[in-house]
């Protein structure tokens, strides 16, 4: 179940030379007792479009994040795991965004929702944090809320049972398997996003998970 794949191909620094147009962030906890947990969703995402194309690598380290880069749909872009703890994320986005000289409304930040049913997907051109703690410290980071988001749905935790005790466990095989095909989904909505903007983007992919 481990979100872990061997990295192919030639290093993303001599795959895509040259500014960076996108900066594509996964929102996420740095440890191996966190890499499977629901609160790593938007690590999950970045980990499929480098298990898709072999050409990316995380193999740079910037201002606390990891970051590889390569070309989707012919765009170049940097992939983003911030190397902080999920509630300093911002830490990482910000330095990483002024860096490649990306506006916010290029950076597009995926993580874990809890007001969405499990595996559902949704995309927003702008908002506020929504009591995430990772998108309250990027957005402050950012200086604005103005900048695109995935956002992948965890559904709400079961009973009395405390939200920050609820993001940090693992996936069920069951919810595991339903994520990983939202995952891929989000990996063609990146795409989309790129090459079609992000109006088309969310007319073709803000539709509930499968049932």
């Amino acid at each position: 179940m481990p979100f872990s794949f061997p990295l192919f191909g030639r290093s993303s620094k001599e795959l895509a030379p040259g500014p960076v147009q996108w900066l594509i962030v996964g929102l996420g906890n740095p440890g191996r007792k966190y890499i499977d947990s629901r609160h790593n969703a938007g690590w999950h995402l970045l980990d499929t479009i480098v298990r898709d194309n072999p050409g990316f690598r995380f193999d740079e380290k910037r201002s606390k994040g990891l970051i590889a880069r390569g070309e989707l749909a012919g765009v170049k872009v940097a992939l983003l795991k911030p190397q902080t703890y999920m509630n300093l994320s911002g830490e990482a986005v910000g330095p990483v965004a002024r860096f490649y000289k990306i506006p916010p409304e290029r950076v597009l930040v995926a993580y874990d929702e809890m007001d969405l049913p499990l595996a559902a997907l949704k995309i927003r051109k702008k908002g506020g944090a929504g009591g995430h703690n990772g998108m309250r410290s990027v957005i402050q980071h950012l200086g604005t809320q103005e900048f695109p988001r995935i956002r992948l749905g965890i559904g709400r935790p079961p009973g009395k049972m405390p939200a920050q005790a609820y993001v940090l466990q693992k996936f069920s095989p069951a919810e595991w398997e339903a994520m990983t095909a939202t995952y891929r989904r989000a990996a063609e909505a990146v795409r989309a996003i790129l090459t079609d903007g992000l109006d088309i983007a969310m007319n073709q992919f803000n539709l509930p998970a499968s049932s």
